[in-house]
């Protein structure tokens, strides 16, 4: 049987790897070090053209089933990682056929949960985590997904403004139906809190987890969050025909959530003096798309969020007309604010972090900054002084998502015991 590659429109170069050799034993030149979690198949990171892969060896059957719930996943906008191809027919130098890959895309600035702390995972760290797993688990509900196989292992996380993303990152066990059913919610669920709970008792016996911290309970927050998004992402309204601010504010709500509502449903009683209203939920992204329609910034919600509070302000110091065109003023801001605070960062740490959360975390330096000083210091002093002060001392996120194994700056290294699922 010929090599044979199933694909996206994508990088042609992937037929230069060494298909005829078990991924275990690719030559260290062709990888790419990176921080990995635990997976039951081999799999391996590199990079091609500048961009950066995940390949893992799975049978046919499963490896053809994830390839297709991941495009179908993207094309309903679920945060999840990029599948590119599945790679089949491979035979070794002898002939003797090999297992098909999963090739996907790795996602740019994620780490898996095991590299977001140093020592000690800390209450506050694992609270944002599971906020995160949460939105995620509902989102993939809301679109019809079972995931079969919800755990931290199986996500990965980005740094969104303080707080964290959470995107599936292993959908060989999933399935996409129109809606799920209560039972399949509560199973998934009920899967998500025992393995999230293994987990965490892992890093208890490694003497990884905070001492205040108990891994169980920890794990049932994650049915607690997730129920209490999930209501009031499909509860029902009741209310008078005249309170019709109401409806503004269930849309208030659930645009914070990081949720649009693609339509609303109302119906009245025989009298037409009450009124239910049911909303039609469909993913996050109200902030996100708004800033990258206004600024082409293309950031998570959290920081969109935060970068739009920011132009606002922005807004009403320099207009005095309020219905100056709200393009025109972005256009301003993304010149006069935000691209000198990316500038204000030298070239060789623009790694560390995303520019967008540069952004946030300068906001966050000015404040602390005239708290202290009692005077607002303005924001490229604050840019300076974060640059020195804090940038300085971080981690090179990005950097983590290229060296070559083996190079100068393999900064992955102390994860590599486990392996991630692409």
């Amino acid at each position: 049987m010929a090599l044979q590659i199933l694909a996206a429109p994508g990088d042609p170069a992937l037929l230069d790897l060494p298909w005829q050799t078990p991924l275990e034993r690719w030559p260290t030149d062709q990888l790419v070090a990176l921080p990995r979690g635990i997976s039951r198949h081999v799999v391996r990171f590199v990079r091609l053209e500048g961009s950066v892969y995940a390949v893992k060896e799975v049978g046919e059957a499963l490896a053809r089933r994830e390839y297709g719930l991941l495009r179908q996943l993207e094309r309903l906008d679920v945060p999840c990682v990029e599948a590119v191809g599945v790679v089949l027919g491979r035979l070794d130098t002898a002939g003797r056929p090999l297992d098909p890959a999963l090739v996907t895309r790795h996602l740019q600035f994620s780490l898996p949960y095991r590299a977001l702390f140093s020592q000690t995972l800390r209450p506050d760290t694992a609270d944002r985590l599971i906020d995160a797993l949460s939105v995620l688990l509902v989102r993939l509900h809301n679109s019809g997904f079972y995931w079969g196989d919800c755990s931290l292992s199986n996500t990965l996380f980005r740094r969104d403004a303080g707080s964290f993303a959470a995107y599936l990152v292993d959908a060989e066990t999933g399935e996409l139906h129109n809606a799920l059913s209560v039972g399949q919610r509560d199973y998934d669920l009920d899967l998500a809190r025992t393995n999230i709970a293994g987990e965490l008792l892992d890093l208890e016996a490694g003497g990884l987890l905070h001492p205040s911290m108990e891994a169980v309970a920890i794990a049932t927050q994650v049915v607690d969050r997730y129920t209490t998004l999930w209501d009031e992402l499909t509860h029902k309204d009741v209310f008078d025909a005249h309170e019709r601010h109401k409806v503004d504010q269930r849309v208030r709500r659930l645009n914070d959530l990081g949720f649009d509502v693609a339509e609303l449903s109302f119906v009245t009683d025989d009298d037409g003096r009450r009124v239910e209203l049911y909303p039609k939920v469909v993913d996050a992204g109200h902030h996100s798309r708004r800033l990258l329609r206004l600024t082409g910034l293309d950031v998570q919600e959290n920081q969109a969020r935060r970068l739009l509070n920011d132009l606002d302000h922005f807004r009403a110091e320099i207009c005095e007309d309020k219905r100056e065109d709200e393009e025109i003023v972005a256009h301003r801001w993304l010149t006069e604010v935000f691209n000198p605070v990316v500038s204000a960062v030298p070239r060789e740490w623009r790694g560390k972090l995303e520019a967008a959360e540069i952004f946030h975390e300068v906001l966050e330096h000015r404040w602390f900054l005239s708290e202290q000083s009692k005077r607002d210091i303005g924001l490229l002093p604050a840019a300076r002084s974060y640059v020195n002060d804090v940038l300085s001392l971080k981690p090179d996120e990005q950097s983590v998502l290229g060296s070559r194994i083996g190079s100068p700056t393999e900064a992955a290294a102390p994860y590599e015991e486990g392996e991630e699922t692409a």
